[in-house]
């Protein structure tokens, strides 16, 4: 009678099966593993590395980018991808961010964080530069990521929901059917936690009145939580 109980645990086990692999990804690449592991995978890629400066240099998502690695106790957590050649045009960083957000938007990897209420999108008429200077407003857009091991916890999930029939759920009592809501609440914030861990954001910088993007793909699981206060 308590079938309906295991789908909350269904997606929880199929997490856990994956997830050592299931954390960020940038080009493929898992946001894991040794600073030195992640520029050679870069390289491999096509992207040249200036030891002198610490940073990677090459192409991405149509644009000539810098590209700097971030560590937490020798473990890789955050990619952050700079566009290597700024603008002075309000415009153009304008429409380069809401382009982004148009892309991400379109794009079956991202979701909307949860406590997103208002569009990231920049209106028209907005003076950037009088947001940012005079009130410190922060131009911001962010997305988590949700990998091939999410969406296969999810199908399963789908898949065992399915495979209930009608006359098994109207045969369940009410606390039956209580208790199993619940461990599917259980479940889907299990799903939600993994999935929040995979963020990716960008966010328009200024400096000396020219402007660029960056771009931050972080893996929550390795960033410091004060482990070492």
């Amino acid at each position: 009678m308590k079938q309906i109980i295991t789908l909350g645990l269904a997606i929880m086990i199929a997490l856990a099966s994956s997830a050592q692999k299931n954390v960020t990804q940038f080009l493929g690449i898992p946001v894991d593993g040794t600073k030195t592991s992640m520029i050679q995978k870069l390289k491999a890629k096509g992207y040249s590395y200036n030891a002198k400066l610490d940073y990677l240099k090459g192409e991405f998502n149509g644009r000539e980018v810098l590209i700097r690695i971030g560590t937490n106790n020798n473990k890789v957590w955050r990619i952050m991808v700079t566009d290597a050649h700024p603008t002075r045009s309000e415009t153009d960083i304008r429409i380069r961010f809401n382009t982004l957000c148009q892309q991400f938007s379109e794009n079956t990897k991202y979701v909307v964080p949860s406590f997103v209420t208002e569009s990231y999108e920049i209106k028209e008429d907005e003076d950037i530069s009088t947001q940012m200077a005079l009130y410190n407003k922060r131009y911001e857009a962010n997305y988590w990521q949700v990998t091939e091991a999410d969406k296969d916890a999810i199908q399963k999930t789908l898949r065992h929901f399915q495979d209930k029939s009608e006359n098994e759920i109207i045969k369940m009592d009410s606390s039956d059917i209580k208790e199993g809501l619940n461990d599917i609440l259980t479940g889907i914030d299990y799903l939600t936690n993994i999935i929040s861990k995979k963020s990716v954001w960008f966010m328009i910088a200024e400096d000396y009145g020219q402007y660029y993007i960056i771009m931050y793909y972080d893996n929550e699981k390795n960033k410091a939580n004060g482990e070492d206060l």
